[in-house]
């Protein structure tokens, strides 16, 4: 039995099933995410879900699912699975016996005489998904009949029937392609045999998603099947459909499945899960490569790219995605800026953290490379901008006070990680001066130092340092202010102090950063990551559920968040050392048995802040992995 791996009891319980979803990316941006059943739950799952870069800058589904149907001796047996209203249909899942993910996703079906095999995979550099169809056994000749479902739209969006779609369909070797709107690539489903392309075009009505009918959004979908596909199949043979947005070669589709087959890292422990997951964020693609921040709906944020790509990328010894990452960051600063989220001219850059997150990033790779050179030769007059562009001021009130401390925020607007914002403004505005902010910006004036001497940011690095403890360390409360603004300091116990004692260069003395850490292990810490307020609070949220503005309320009001563990762990081990390492380790293998859960193979993005601290929010999180990815190279250090 494989590391990940669901049996038939399992599998047929709804209840259980449609709650463990997969997702697996390419290099070029196309995804593919279902629950383990096939049975698509959220609007954002799809066999293959692609750019469309002639049309917008979101991902679109162009191909929802496939629900195969096995014939023999004149009776028909249809495997696949929707939601409709008030039921189920059809009930394939019950003919299920084996969900397998070593090395990706495979189902096994049973039908009286009849076991089916279907594995998935993605093309690396192609958008293209090929499903790999094996007769285990049969005792009677046997026919498969696979019938597309269409959605081409875009992942935020639902499709609904209409008079606009294009019905017609081109022959091409094996199969047909299909091009429901001008404005979007033809789609290619071909197989790797000969086959009959039944003409049968038909729209399925109301099909919903009962995850987006419980996060509060429009739930139901019209899809279109424009017929099927129907070959014969004999006992040991394998049979390969591929749906991909170019033409393929039939004749290579197995020898192309094989290939893909042999690039995979077996998932069949908790670090190759990791390292796995890890690949699957990095996106390469017209000459840049991006970090995804999260999987299904997330694209890419400035933020989110520096905290991840060291444990990404470093930590498996790939400094190589490490730079291009960087470069393709540095082109999109603007100013001292980057880019909260976006790229070009679709960027938003309400983000006063990234550009300091940028220094730190610089800072693991220095730690995990020595390579001192490349980063003075490639980053430092970057670097310098940053720092002269937040002394000086620069766009939502983001300046430097006369104390050295750096402060942002405008009405409206929320500058730091604590972002969330919904009808009535941002949940956490947190205008003032950050504790995190400054730890950062002390963190910054540092490194910048260490690389250049410069006397004049030395001052100021200890002009900072006086002040950050002066303004935000209370000696009877034994920990950090969460933000200030004048004389009014938010003494909320919040995670943000904790970067004070975990960032390469700290503001605090010892004595200090083991009282933040105390505070931060009683108050916040749980086994799945860091509580983003104490429980103790009276606007403390913790479950996160319900409608967009009932989620948003509780995201940093409680809700866990895993990624700030890499901050714990760092901290924590700096203080302790050898004596503090089967503590880190304990919490590293508390995340062994969420590879079954939820997003499968992978790290939620959040948790609810009260036990059992279930996971929710988007399946697969970039820094999320990869600070459980840095964490783990931490602990070999220690």
């Amino acid at each position: 039995m494989s590391y990940i791996h669901f049996d038939k009891t399992q599998l047929i319980n709804l209840n259980y099933s449609l709650d463990r979803e997969i997702i697996r990316t390419n290099r070029g941006g196309s995804y593919t995410s279902t629950s383990i059943i096939g049975c698509n739950t959220r609007k954002y799952h799809g066999l293959l879900v692609s750019p469309q870069p002639q049309i917008d800058t979101q991902l679109h589904v162009l191909l929802s699912t496939v629900h195969e149907t096995v014939i023999q001796r004149g009776a028909s047996f249809n495997l696949g699975i929707n939601k409709y209203p008030g039921n189920y249909s059809p009930r394939g899942h019950k003919y299920l016996e084996d969900f397998d993910s070593e090395p990706i996703p495979k189902l096994t079906y049973r039908v009286g005489g009849v076991s089916l095999q279907k594995e998935l995979i993605l093309d690396t550099n192609r958008d293209r998904v090929m499903i790999r169809y094996t007769l285990l056994d049969a005792h009677s000749p046997t026919k498969i009949r696979i019938s597309p479902f269409l959605a081409f739209r875009g992942y935020h969006n639902l499709s609904k029937e209409n008079e606009n779609l294009n019905r017609d369909f081109q022959k091409v070797p094996n199969g047909a392609s299909f091009q429901l709107y001008p404005e979007y690539n033809p789609l290619f489903l071909q197989l790797s045999k000969k086959n009959q392309f039944v003409s049968n075009p038909n729209w399925y009505n109301n099909i919903e998603y009962i995850l987006e009918r419980e996060r509060g959004y429009d739930y139901q979908e019209d899809l279109f099947v424009p017929g099927y596909f129907e070959f014969d199949i004999e006992k040991g043979e394998s049979v390969i459909f591929s749906a991909g947005l170019t033409e393929a070669d039939p004749s290579t589709r197995q020898r192309a499945f094989e290939k893909e087959l042999a690039r995979r890292i077996p998932r069949n422990n908790f670090e190759n899960c990791l390292k796995n997951s890890a690949g699957q964020f990095i996106q390469k693609r017209d000459g840049k490569t991006h970090v995804i921040a999260g999987y299904p709906w997330f694209g890419w944020w400035g933020r989110d790219t520096f905290v991840a790509t060291p444990g990404l990328t470093l930590a498996d010894g790939n400094k190589e995605t490490f730079l291009e990452i960087m470069d393709t960051m540095v082109a999109d600063l603007h100013g001292p800026l980057f880019p909260n989220v976006g790229s070009g001219v679709m960027r938003n850059m309400n983000s006063m953290d990234a550009p300091l997150w940028f220094f730190w990033s610089l800072q693991q790779y220095q730690n995990f490379t020595g390579d001192t050179k490349t980063i003075k030769k490639k980053y430092l007059e970057k670097m310098k901008g940053i720092i002269d562009g937040y002394r000086s001021g620069t766009d939502y009130n983001i300046h430097m006070q006369e104390n050295g401390l750096m402060y942002g925020g405008e009405e409206g607007i929320a500058l730091t990680w604590m972002d969330a914002v919904n009808s009535d403004g941002p949940v956490t505005p947190r205008i003032g001066c950050p504790v995190e902010i400054n730890a950062l910006w002390y963190n910054a004036l540092c490194f910048y130092n260490e690389l250049t001497g410069d006397k004049e940011i030395s001052d100021l690095a200890e002009k900072v340092k006086a002040t950050f403890v002066d303004v935000f360390w209370d000696e009877k409360k034994g920990y950090l202010a969460d933000y200030v603004d004048g004389n009014f300091k938010d003494w909320s116990i919040r995670p943000n102090m904790l970067f004070a004692t975990s960032l390469p260069y700290s503001p605090l003395e010892e004595g200090q950063m083991d009282r933040v850490l105390e505070i931060v292990k009683s108050k916040l810490l749980t086994p799945k990551g860091l509580r983003s307020l104490s429980p103790d609070d009276p606007a403390y949220k913790g479950y996160y559920f319900g409608n967009q503005f009932t989620r948003d309320v509780a995201y940093h009001n409680g809700t866990v968040w895993p990624w700030l563990l890499g901050h714990f762990a760092e901290g924590y081990l700096r203080l302790h050392g050898k004596s503090g390492k089967n503590f880190i380790e304990k919490i590293i293998k508390g995340f062994d048995e969420v590879m079954a859960q939820y997003g499968v193979g992978t790290i939620a993005e959040i948790y609810d802040g009260d036990p059992p601290h279930r996971p929710k929010g988007a399946i697969s999180q970039a820094w999320s992995i990869g600070e459980l990815l840095r964490m783990m190279y931490l602990v070999k250090q220690v």
